[in-house]
Formats: C-alpha cells, structure tokens, sequence
C-alpha cells in the first residue's frame, strides 16, 4: 500500500502564500493573522513570500480569494475572519455564503484554499480560537496550508 502524506515544512524556499483577513471583528481576526504569519515563518516560509490581503468583511473573502487564485502565483491561500452571532438571521446567511464560495474557490483553483473563518455563537468563542483555549485557527490554517501543499507536490 502506498501512502501519501505532506510534512508541515516548506519543502522549498519558493512556496507563496496568500492571506484574506477581513477587517470586521478585526480584534479577533488580527490575531488569527497574527498565528497564520507565525506558523508559517516557522515552517520555512519567507516573509517575502506572503501577500497579506484586508478586506471589509467575510463576505468579501471568496471574490478575492477567486482573483488571487486567479494570478497563479500562490501555492495556497489562507483565509481569516470571524462572524460572530447576533440578534438577526444575517449571521446564516453570511457563514453559509463565505463557506461556499470559498470551497468553490478552492475546488476550481486546483491549490488549497483554507477557511480560517471563524462563526461562533459568542465573542468569548472566538477570543477562545484566535489565540487562548482553544488555540489559534490562523496558525491551524497554516500549517494546513503547508502540508496539503507538500501533499498535492507528492501526489
């Protein structure tokens, strides 16, 4: 049996990473960008390979992340917000919207395309996952970003 599995260590120093952040709830969507940066610079990814992109909210993730997949230049792209519930129905319709478009993103493009957005019921759960309890999604996002690089190149 063979089995096919990517490391989390940039098998190349030319590996190119894009980054979405939205900059809603930009108090936890900061430090999920903050994660994914760390995670990656210490898997052996340059700084200078990294394209950080903000936009206003996460529902604008899936439209750039089309055009970044687009340019053919990235080897993956990560992508960071955080939708938090409120009092109306606009909290579904957004999770479901980003959700989908990104997966459709990343199926059209051929590279990964990490969804690292963030739809909790509370602000406490998403301070949890950006950095405390329950660890970092950006840094989560990162290293996934690596290994299914390393898993596609070895296929």
């Amino acid at each position: 049996m063979k089995i096919i599995e990517g490391n989390v260590v940039a098998e190349s120093e030319k590996v190119k990473i894009g980054i979405i952040a939205s900059r809603f709830n930009d108090f936890v969507v900061g430090r999920l960008v903050d994660g994914a940066l760390d995670g990656l610079k210490r898997h052996n990814i340059k700084e200078e390979n990294i394209t950080l992109v903000k936009v206003p909210g996460a529902f604008e993730i899936p439209v750039i992340a089309k055009k970044m997949s687009e340019q053919n230049q990235y080897d993956a792209i990560i992508c960071l917000g955080a939708v938090i519930r409120g009092a109306t129905s606009h909290y579904d319709y957004v999770c479901n919207e980003v959700s989908k478009g990104i997966a459709q993103v990343s199926l059209e493009a051929g590279i990964p395309v990490l969804f690292g957005v963030l739809t909790t019921e509370n602000i406490e759960q998403a301070v949890e996952r950006s950095g405390s309890k329950a660890g970092n999604k950006g840094t989560e996002c990162a290293l996934a970003a690596i290994e299914m690089i390393n898993v596609i190149k070895n296929l």
